[in-house]
């Protein structure tokens, strides 16, 4: 284990649910809004935030949702109708299987954990907070567990949930998953993918 100097910490958090979360539909790149409900959840993290930090939001693209291509913007049933095959290779998790004009699942991880890793290193010996999606985040857990890409779901990636993890310089441990303590009653995750002292991280 590296010096505590060395260690960046991580808080991680997805964003409110959208109304596309809540229809069950592939959202993807696509910019959609936050239910009433998503904006509760903001309201809850974001602003609890930006109180302790007292700094402004940073983008970086390689924080993005996966791009689903032509799967974007239909419900996930719509998907499993028009496009039977491709379906069910998303549905259980082919690395390989990328929707047509989209990213697949290899891509889109090299990616992400790209980025999270690029943050986590010039932040060494500091906590950051990422505000990110559900894809990008099931990347970070299996990264951290050494979980591979196609290992089925087992655990929750929650609208406005906290995800705690460290970097050490050679690779992510998990801290602690899904805290929805925060959060008014009731349970959080839709269960799909889509999909501090230093500035926190959103995606763009």
């Amino acid at each position: 284990m590296a010096d505590d100097s060395d260690v960046t910490r991580i808080v991680a958090v997805r964003h409110g649910e959208t109304v596309w979360n809540a229809e069950m539909r592939m959202q993807g790149q696509l910019d959609t809004a936050l239910s009433a409900r998503g904006q509760r959840q903001a309201r809850r993290t974001a602003t609890a935030l930006a109180d302790v930090v007292k700094l402004p939001v940073t983008t970086d693209t390689g924080l993005r949702e996966r791009h689903f291509g032509i799967f974007q913007g239909w419900t996930y049933a719509e998907i499993d109708v028009r496009w039977p095959e491709a379906a069910a290779r998303w549905r259980h998790h082919d690395p390989t299987f990328a929707p047509e004009g989209g990213e697949s699942l290899i891509e889109f991880d090299a990616r992400a954990v790209a980025a999270m890793t690029r943050i986590a290193a010039a932040a060494r010996g500091r906590t950051i907070a990422v505000v990110t999606h559900g894809g990008v985040l099931d990347c970070l857990y299996r990264a951290a567990t050494g979980l591979a890409l196609d290992a089925p779901r087992s655990w929750q990636l929650g609208n406005a949930a906290i995800n705690r993890a460290l970097f050490t310089g050679e690779r992510f441990t998990l801290v602690g998953w899904s805290d929805t303590t925060h959060l008014e009653g009731g349970t959080l995750d839709d269960a799909s993918e889509g999909d501090c002292p230093t500035v926190p991280r959103a995606a763009e």
